[in-house]
């Protein structure tokens, strides 16, 4: 939800001063970004709870292992019969 809002705030005043380049596109998304770390700071100040905790973060997917891969998205049965 904060990712979204920060996307989204970060696209409008991209294109609201016409940002061209790195240096202005950063700058548009230092600032989208900080409208959602503002919004969640007052979220998490109006409920007394965290939005981010050891009980919803998940890690990075570097640091998940995938098994059975050799058969990912396959339709077929597991005899090889479709």
């Amino acid at each position: 939800m904060f990712t979204a809002l920060a996307e989204l705030s970060t696209r409008q005043i991209a294109e609201t001063e016409d940002a061209t380049g790195m240096d202005e596109n950063k700058t548009a998304a230092k600032t989208g970004g900080g409208i959602a770390k503002k919004a969640r700071k007052e979220l998490e100040a109006k409920t007394g709870k965290k939005v981010i905790t050891s009980d919803n973060y998940l890690p990075s997917a570097d640091n998940t292992i995938i098994r059975n891969t050799k058969n990912a998205g396959s339709k077929k049965s597991p005899d090889n019969k479709p």
